[in-house]
């Protein structure tokens, strides 16, 4: 059994910090939100919880975090999760407060991006046959949305919603049985993530990016609601998305045919475990919408210098931005490792008391510092084109143009593709930007 100091100096070897000053933030965050559990016992055994959920154990959850601190059995710690009474939404607002007193910086972007824990059974609140990366594949597990405060400085988990299934939703008696409370109906991913980005913003963080993959960069209510806020977006779209350009609709990847050679721009999207991840980068200009406010839209197409694989990000930009910033690359720096629980128990909130605990993890444990991203220093970056279009929310709310039929080849145009594509500005020199 490790003791608290074995942890704390774990922590501390692993990344060269002082274990007594990690001690010494850790007991003061905990400290912080000591005030949300009425009585001490829940109070220990969270502390306990967190400390089984930095440790270094193969499997996570109630049995084996109890037996990492020595309690004789896990009564106490699900007790904690399943039925004692305490502010999970205060803790998260307490979470989320220290979290920016560390890291606040104004050009912050918001990550959202949900996870999946693989159940077997159908008591667990959530829980159905569904797609989850944590498998890769459609299995049964409960599914929730988190949303991630990033910045140079670091990252952490400041929000977290259960999705529920309209299985779940259309089934009263289930939802009483788990605990669910009437008001809580059906939303959908993107509904969940513009809930807990509005909370954020209103709130007062600062923040002035949104990023996310497919899922949301798809849905025109969570783009309409950033554009009124003013705040800008890199929201991961389809190769078949349909994007207007040149007046005219084409497929995102149909539209990448008329970028020329000289339009690709070698840029870091930030450190990974072998160094700088090196992508090629184009932006192409999406036609204005008449009347709107001031406001860029492109399309950003990411291509792998070493397979070819290619991803396509639809940006707003309420302002010229420069070149390198790394909107879409901060999603993939926070996009994998967690320090999450398996998230045990049938009834409601689910992962709603475990993850404000572990939003802790995030911020208390040092192991979760991540490289610097790009944004400060280095080589001077060029802007994009200073021209403004314009954006008006309510165009945004039509649904996307659908699909064409991949059997049937795109009707031909009297204009060549290159002429309708308007491209960035490159960068000076031919050097990879690195920061």
């Amino acid at each position: 059994m490790w003791t608290t100091e074995d942890q704390t100096v774990a922590a501390g070897h692993s990344l060269e910090v002082d274990p007594a000053r990690w001690q010494e933030l850790f007991d003061e965050l905990l400290g912080r939100v000591a005030g949300r559990f009425a009585r001490v016992e829940p109070r220990r055994h969270a502390r306990a919880l967190v400390l089984g959920l930095l440790a270094d154990l193969p499997r996570k959850n109630c049995w084996t975090i109890a037996e990492h601190v020595g309690d004789p059995s896990p009564d106490g710690m699900q007790h904690l999760l399943g039925r004692a009474v305490w502010d999970e939404d205060a803790l998260r607002d307490d979470v989320r407060a220290y979290l920016v007193e560390h890291l606040g910086d104004p050009e912050a972007v918001l990550v959202v991006d949900e996870t999946g824990d693989l159940k077997k059974g159908t008591g667990t609140v959530g829980g159905k046959r569904q797609y989850t990366g944590t498998a890769g594949r459609v299995e049964n597990a409960q599914v929730a949305v988190y949303l991630v405060y990033a910045t140079d400085a670091g990252h952490g988990v400041i929000d977290r919603e259960l999705y529920l299934p309209r299985s779940w939703t259309c089934d009263p008696g289930r939802l009483q049985a788990a605990g669910v409370p009437d008001q809580v109906g059906f939303a959908t991913k993107p509904k969940l993530a513009t809930t807990m980005i509005c909370r954020a913003l209103d709130a007062g963080i600062p923040a002035a990016w949104v990023t996310g993959d497919e899922v949301y960069g798809a849905n025109p209510g969570l783009r309409a609601e950033l554009e009124a806020r003013g705040v800008g977006y890199v929201l991961a779209v389809a190769c078949d998305y349909r994007v207007v350009a040149g007046g005219d609709t084409y497929r995102a990847d149909v539209l990448l045919t008329g970028v020329p050679a000289r339009a690709w721009q070698g840029v870091s999207a930030g450190k990974g475990a072998k160094g700088h991840r090196l992508y090629d980068w184009a932006f192409i200009r999406l036609d204005p919408v008449p009347g709107g406010q001031a406001a860029q839209r492109w399309l950003l197409v990411r291509r792998n210098q070493r397979t070819g694989e290619l991803a396509f990000y639809r940006c707003w930009m309420p302002h010229p931005v420069p070149a390198g910033h790394p909107g879409a690359g901060r999603r993939d720096q926070v996009d994998g490792g967690r320090a999450l629980p398996d998230r045990q128990g049938p009834v409601w909130p689910g992962p709603a008391s475990a993850p404000p605990l572990a939003l802790l993890i995030w911020m208390g444990h040092a192991g979760h510092a991540r490289p610097r991203l790009l944004g400060g220093g280095g080589r001077d970056r060029a802007l994009l084109p200073a021209t403004t279009v314009g954006a008006h929310p309510v165009d945004l709310q039509r649904d996307p143009a659908p699909v064409r039929d991949p059997g049937h080849p795109p009707r031909r145009r009297s204009r060549p593709l290159a002429a309708l594509v308007s491209m960035a500005a490159p960068t000076s020199g031919s050097r990879p930007y690195l920061p």
